[in-house]
């Protein structure tokens, strides 16, 4: 193989390296992103659940009203 062709392999070689790290980089951030939105999903889901019962308390608080 010639020296320019050592050259441009090696040269390919180095964009494909740079090419996996940006990569990694970039899944790196998704997943920290996707734990950000199953966190904040987990916390709404939690505030969902406490203004249900909330709800029920007074539904059965009303109906409680209703029979006196």
């Amino acid at each position: 193989m010639e020296q320019s062709e050592l050259q441009a392999l090696a040269d390919k070689l180095d964009r494909l390296i740079e090419h996996c790290r940006k990569l990694e980089r970039d899944n790196a951030m998704l997943r920290e992103l996707q734990d950000d939105w199953n966190r904040e999903r987990a916390q709404l889901m939690h505030k969902n659940d406490l203004a249900k019962n909330k709800i029920e308390a007074m539904i059965g608080r009303l109906r409680a009203l209703e029979h006196h």
